[in-house]
């Protein structure tokens, strides 16, 4: 994944990542609404479709490959990623300068591979924590209870997901999300030590 320039600022920047099913968006939303810390959601932009409720600008940025391009030529990306042919996910530059000014600190939600991507931009201003499912079987029943997914995607993100679990020692935290409550409160203990 390339990396692009740090934006503007001198802000601080919580980045979540982990293999798909481990729970990272819920210890992300938990996070969001149950502590007092000034934190802002960071959207990314995407090239896929819309899809059943989502909005744009609160789910991602939907916007069209040749937009997603151009912005890429003219560098105003954080991090972005062409997942398969057609399809990207990036961090526009303008949204973390936009939750800076706010007076927030940006949260990531991102894959494992752009979680190592902002950190290498962001350096020690952020943190970079990495949500471990209980096992590999755990995260396998998780992903078939959502009901969202063909059997080819689940084995195509389990086998994935066993790739990404090595990275978790690139990550500064790893969460391990076996009893929800306690990971809420293991995270929001790590993410208020390092923004005091």
């Amino acid at each position: 994944m390339p990396a692009g320039r740090l934006p503007k600022g001198n802000g601080k920047a919580i980045i979540f990542s982990a293999p798909s099913g481990a729970g990272k968006s819920t210890l992300v939303s938990n996070l969001m609404s149950s502590s007092d810390l000034e934190l802002g959601f960071s959207v990314s932009a995407t090239t896929r479709e819309l899809r059943g409720d989502e909005v744009h600008g609160e789910s991602y940025y939907f916007i069209s490959q040749k937009d997603f391009a151009d912005r890429v030529t003219d560098d105003a990306f954080v991090e972005w990623e062409e997942v398969y042919p057609g399809l990207s996910y990036g961090t526009l530059c303008e949204e973390v300068e936009r939750l800076w000014a706010e007076g927030v600190t940006p949260v990531f939600d991102v894959d494992v591979v752009g979680g190592q991507t902002l950190k290498s931009v962001f350096k020690e201003r952020a943190l970079a924590i990495f949500v471990v499912p209980p096992s590999i079987e755990e995260l396998e029943r998780r992903l078939r209870s959502r009901g969202t997914d063909s059997e080819e995607s689940i084995v195509k993100r389990i086998g994935k997901a066993s790739r990404e679990m090595s990275a978790a020692p690139a990550f500064d935290v790893q969460i391990i999300n076996d009893k929800l409550d306690r990971a809420v409160q293991d995270t929001i203990n790590v993410v208020k030590a390092f923004l005091s």
